[in-house]
């Protein structure tokens, strides 16, 4: 079994990009044969800067490899190291219907947000699908608000292999992987978890940082002697990521009894958050000092998996005719 899965270099990685991708994606490393790739050029969306985005590209690198990633288990790269990509994006472009884009949210979403429409903007199913038929994968573990992008993915791929299989599944149909209970983690105002909402705890903030930002968790007026509703707390959310579940009972029989202020929970929280990201933190910090082996990852990453590109690009051309 083939694994796909990217991220994109448009910024500092939080918590939402953490357990709705990169946490499952290092579990299922040990699953199938994982290829997980830095997503530079989609990020030329809403990146312009150069020098940011060479930053942000080996920002999550190194934080990928801080998390847990192990290039002896998964294909890590750079999504711009294997251009065969944008070949077969442009020949899937030439069958994709102008209605299946236009009913994807994610373009609708982009531009409520301010984001300037651009061709690029519109295009990046057609893109998410090359980067995914590309390596031939089996199972794309993506977040919930992804799963409409793999379901285009397999129209397209199913339409090319109608045109031009005869009869031959020349395109692998993948199947997405969702997890459920962490795919909308919640941000500090309660919104999805996103950069956009400028809502976001990084994964490797400074402790006065992070505490910072846990302490402004929206919460309710419910003075401190009442009971508490866990059912709704951003706070309880948040804890079940990084607790375990009797530490996860035990906040939960608390605000029901009441007699604890948000003040109290928030700074469990936050003794959580330090707790399970400690060894992480310790990783990255020696990996921010080594450049050249971060490089090399990537490097011999983009070598295999641009093997299998090759492979898929020279059968897609024999068959459309190139």
């Amino acid at each position: 079994m083939r694994i796909l899965s990217g991220i994109q270099p448009s910024g500092r990685l939080h918590l939402g990009n953490y357990f709705g991708m990169m946490e499952p994606a290092i579990r299922l490393q040990d699953e199938g044969e994982a290829y997980y790739f830095i997503a530079d050029y989609h990020s030329l969306t809403s990146i312009h800067d150069p020098s940011e985005l060479r930053y942000n590209v080996r920002d999550v690198a190194i934080d990928f490899l801080a998390c847990g990633l192990d290039p002896q288990k998964a294909v890590f790269f750079r999504q711009s190291d294997v251009p065969e990509v944008t070949e077969l994006t442009w020949i899937l472009s030439c069958l994709t219907p102008m209605g299946l884009l236009e009913r994807c949210h994610s373009y609708k979403d982009k531009i409520a947000q301010g984001i300037s429409p651009s061709h690029g903007l519109f295009a990046y199913p057609v893109l998410m699908a090359a980067d995914i038929l590309i390596y031939n994968s089996d199972l794309v573990p993506v977040g919930k608000d992804q799963k409409q992008h793999i379901e285009v993915t397999r129209d397209i791929a199913q339409k090319f292999n109608d045109r031009y299989g005869e009869g031959e599944a020349l395109l692998t149909i993948p199947e997405p992987r969702i997890r459920e209970d962490s795919a909308a983690v919640p941000g500090l105002d309660g919104r999805k978890m996103s950069k956009s909402y400028d809502n976001t705890i990084a994964l490797f903030e400074d402790e006065k940082a992070l505490k910072k930002k846990v302490m402004r968790i929206t919460t309710d007026s419910t003075p401190v002697e009442d009971p508490k509703n866990p059912d709704d707390s951003y706070i309880v959310m948040l804890y079940k990521l990084v607790a375990t579940p009797n530490e996860v009972e035990e906040m939960e029989i608390a605000f029901r009894r009441g007699g604890q202020g948000y003040g109290h929970f928030k700074k469990l929280l936050l003794e959580k958050l330090l707790e399970y990201f400690a060894p992480m933190r310790a990783k990255r910090a020696e990996l921010e000092q080594n450049n050249a082996y971060v490089e090399d990852v990537l490097q011999n990453g983009a070598e295999q998996a641009r093997a299998v590109a090759q492979k898929t690009l020279l059968r897609v051309r024999k068959a459309v005719g190139l």
